[in-house]
């Protein structure tokens, strides 16, 4: 339980292992993960230790994993994840999870390169069956009918149409040609046209169209059509849209320079057969071969999913194992060798109640490994500050987040988290009282509660969810606390419950009533003389004149209460840090002039709070009535300026009870006055004790040598207290002490006024709550009829939208926020260093979460 108020007694430790046995005492601390090593080798390069080709085997194997887990998700498959942790496995079986993998790997890249081939020829042999289609529709169409001239050109080199030769395909001709191109031909001449067919994306139509425009000068003649179908890229998967395109052209210069802008846009070109017939036989051709792939791409992938199918059963594993063979290594290669080799050393940080823990781990490690030498753990002597650690459990952990958010404790400090458990959801519930809005946020926490292993398990990657779902206590003791303090304030979606009867009653008769608009309740007559039994008497909610007048008086002063006590309580803290590390200077000349000025100050003001509601009353006659009440504010500042009270009203006193004055000034005085002892009273005390070392560590007159002298030396100034402090110049101390009074005293003003936040936001919280309700439900509730219900749900609707998403998100995040920061500033800062650093084992648990959030991003 000590560990829950202060962190953990740590101790250094001298570990040696026979090498034979290493690996499996590591494998036994990582599952144990209360040991942090040390790095022996800081000035070894990573490449140059040890264990680095081992440690580069599990980054291949890591690599082949990845790579499984990708063609994995690619296909949807899922992985089965059982929850458990198999052990580190052996080294020998290394080699078996290396061949496997490579086996695995190697036959899926094969299967992949295979399938991505026959996706190829598939993409190619559509793309020529959708040329051959619609380049038969170009050829097809209907034209005027022309005649053909005949010459001698006849024996071309170019690729002609059979139209070109047939006369009864003339219509063909003048088709392609346009009549501009049929009046140019010249008789006695046959016009010679070659044409190139292909496919192109279709985003880059428009572009290779001006291209080929410009390029050729228009003499290119360019047909296309859309491809209906998106095929699928064979190196990526991606869905694509492209289009047919024919190019006719005239003379080699043309073909060549249609074939290059071809190229430029990543057109892919075709054979494309002449005469009908061949293209009809080649579309024949080009059906069957498709069939036959796609048979075959079925077989392959069927083929590829039952390889992944049985990868994914114990890819989790996998990754698991691997994890932690290398965590395992890369450990080792922060332990040294002996000169014998045969030895490896360490040197850990250890909780100092796990000792005997951690040796038993040793033991079954060097039981599992064979090994007939056991290993040794020595405990060191160090002058080092050791890490901080924390014993923390689920409910525990997220205030614990909290506080380390703000600065990990020094060592052996007092942890603020268990009092944080408290004080963090009873300040939040100050500023967000509302009984129907706390129930909401309770509730919501409830549920994660009581769902949190279903939920846990579910390892979402969703930012937001995972920061709700780990500060599930903090939500759920938020609720609770805000549900008690909206009975306190009898506010329940800004309404209130009037469970026991209001003790105002009305001695107005109905007329009157009805007839006025404000009426005022006198307490003297209208208040039955006994306060109502638990919170706000109902009466307020219909006081629309002086309800909030009424409600910032009492949320003022109880912020303000509350915020002296926990600044109080803080200071506290702090002799608890003093008497523990023996640092008796702190707590004379700090702990007590801090705890007297604050008392004398703002306690006083608390005090008089109380008083003032004790002997003033509006049923009391002069001079205690509430016309003689003094403001207190008023009252303190006269106190601070040693001003002399106002004139009170006539038959009211001055002073609240006898011998205010020369309390006051008696309180003043004694404040100011610490402020000099917090100033200068540590620093010359400093000044003074090193002074009296200095003269205890002069030469002694008979000293036979410079070294006993020297040893002499050494032995004096050893093993202070506050040796730290020796170290530091007198200058620095003298300035940081000023710093630190300075903001003390400045800070006790600042932050007690910091703390009327908590009147401000339960204030807007309130009023904010009131808006609702009036403007928006009150409007569904006055409608009456069939209609009536209609509006009232479509209203309630919206209602509860702008509750949740306004009121619990967005004020419960606002009010949150501005706990944390009353915790880390004005309660933290009294006491609390926050210059430690967290203690962090080597725990294979850890590892392989991160391992796996990593491998999510």
């Amino acid at each position: 339980m000590g560990s829950l108020f202060r962190s953990e007694e740590m101790a250094l430790c001298q570990l040696f292992l026979q090498s034979e046995a290493a690996y499996a005492c590591v494998s036994e601390l990582g599952e144990l993960g209360l040991v942090q090593f040390r790095d022996l080798n800081p000035d070894v390069n990573a490449f140059q230790r040890k264990f680095v080709n081992e440690v580069r085997r599990c980054d291949e194997m890591e690599r082949k994993l990845r790579y499984l887990e990708k063609e994995i998700k690619k296909d949807g498959i899922p992985m089965l994840d059982t929850g458990d942790s198999p052990e580190a496995p052996q080294p020998r079986e290394m080699i078996d999870l290396e061949a496997t993998f490579e086996k695995l790997e190697n036959e899926l890249r094969e299967v992949n390169q295979n399938a991505e081939a026959l996706k190829r020829n598939f993409l190619e042999l559509t793309e020529l069956k959708h040329i051959l289609r619609k380049t038969q529709v170009f050829f097809d169409e209907s034209v005027p009918t022309v005649y053909k001239s005949s010459g001698a050109y006849s024996s071309s080199k170019y690729r002609r149409y059979p139209q070109m030769a047939d006369n009864q395909n003339e219509d063909e001709q003048a088709q392609l040609l346009g009549e501009e191109g049929v009046r140019a031909s010249q008789p006695g001449q046959n016009l010679k046209l070659g044409f190139v067919a292909g496919v192109i994306l279709r985003e880059r139509l428009p572009a290779f169209e001006r291209m080929l425009w410009r390029a050729c000068r228009g003499n290119v003649f360019l047909r296309q059509a859309m491809i209906e179908t998106p095929l699928e890229d064979p190196t990526n998967g991606d869905q694509v849209h492209k289009s047919v395109f024919i190019i006719f052209f005239q003379g080699d210069q043309l073909k060549t320079r249609v074939k290059k802008i071809c190229e430029g846009f990543r057109a892919t070109l075709y054979p494309c057969p002449e005469a009908p017939a061949d293209r009809r036989e080649m579309a024949m051709g080009v059906m069957t071969r498709i069939e036959d792939l796609n048979t075959v791409l079925g077989q392959t992938q069927d083929h590829r999913h039952r390889v992944l199918v049985a990868a994914a059963k114990n890819l989790k594993n996998w990754f698991v194992k691997v994890r932690k063979i290398k965590a395992i290594y890369h450990t080792l290669n922060l332990f040294n060798l002996d000169v014998t080799q045969k030895c490896l050393i360490a040197e850990c940080w250890v909780p100092l109640l796990d000792i005997e823990t951690i040796q038993l781990a040793l033991r079954r490690g060097t039981e599992r490994s064979g090994s007939s030498v056991p290993p040794i753990l020595n405990r060191m002597q160090t002058f080092e500050n050791p890490p901080t650690y924390n014993r923390t459990n689920k409910f525990t952990k997220a205030f614990q987040a909290l506080i380390d958010a703000y600065g990990v404790a020094s060592y052996r400090e007092m942890n603020p988290a268990p009092y944080t458990i408290i004080t963090f959801p009873f300040l939040f519930a100050v500023m967000f009282g509302d009984l129907g809005h706390g129930a909401i946020m309770a509730l919501f926490g409830l549920w994660m509660i009581r769902k949190e292993k279903g939920l846990a398990a579910q390892k979402t990657d969703n930012e937001i969810w995972n920061i709700f779902f780990g500060g599930r206590y903090i939500i759920f003791l938020m609720g609770v606390f805000s549900m008690y303090t909206g009975l306190i304030y009898n506010d329940i979606f800004s309404k209130s419950l009037n469970i026991f009867g209001s003790h105002w009653h009305l001695s107005y008769n109905k007329s009157t009533v009805m007839e006025n608009k404000f009426l005022q309740l006198s307490p003297k007559g209208d208040y039955e003389g006994a306060p109502y039994p638990f919170g706000m008497d109902p009466i307020w909610q219909v006081a629309g004149a002086n309800k909030i007048i009424f409600h910032n008086a009492y949320k003022m002063k109880i912020s303000i209460i509350f915020g002296v006590i926990h600044m109080i309580f803080g200071v506290v803290m702090s002799w608890h840090n003093h008497t523990y590390f023996r640092n008796r200077i702190s707590l004379l000349y700090e702990f007590i002039p801090q705890l007297i000025f604050l008392l004398l100050l703002f306690f006083y003001m608390v005090l008089l709070m109380f008083i003032k509601w004790i002997k003033f009353a509006a049923t009391n006659d002069k001079p205690y009535s509430e016309a003689c009440a003094p403001s207190i504010l008023i009252t303190f500042i006269d106190m601070v300026l040693f001003n002399t009270p106002k004139p009170p009203p006539e038959r009211c006193e001055t002073y609240m009870f006898f011998g205010q004055h020369y309390i006051q000034v008696l309180f003043v005085l004694v404040a100011v006055g610490c402020i000099p002892v917090m100033l200068l009273a540590k620093p010359l005390l400093i000044m003074q004790a090193r002074k009296q070392a200095n003269e205890e560590v002069q030469p002694i007159a008979g000293a036979t040598s410079d070294a006993e002298a020297g040893g002499m030396s050494n032995g004096g100034s050893h093993g202070g207290a506050g040796g730290h402090e020796e170290e530091e110049e007198l200058s620095e101390i003298f300035i940081h002490q000023s710093i630190h009074t300075i903001e003390y005293v400045l800070g006790s003003v600042s932050h007690t006024a910091s703390y009327l936040r908590l009147w401000a936001l339960s204030l807007a919280h309130a009023q904010l709550a009131e808006v609702l309700w009036t403007m928006v439900l009150s409007i569904g509730l006055k409608q009456e009829g069939p209609v009536g219900g209609i509006v009232l749900t479509c209203v309630f609707a919206f209602w509860a939208i702008l509750t949740v998403g306004i009121l619990v998100l967005m004020e419960g995040l606002s009010a949150f926020l501005h706990t944390l920061r009353l915790h880390w500033v004005e309660f933290q800062s009294k006491f609390y260093k926050g210059q430690g650093y967290a203690f962090q084992p080597f725990s294979f648990d850890a590892i392989i979460e991160n391992g796996a959030a990593a491998a999510e991003e």
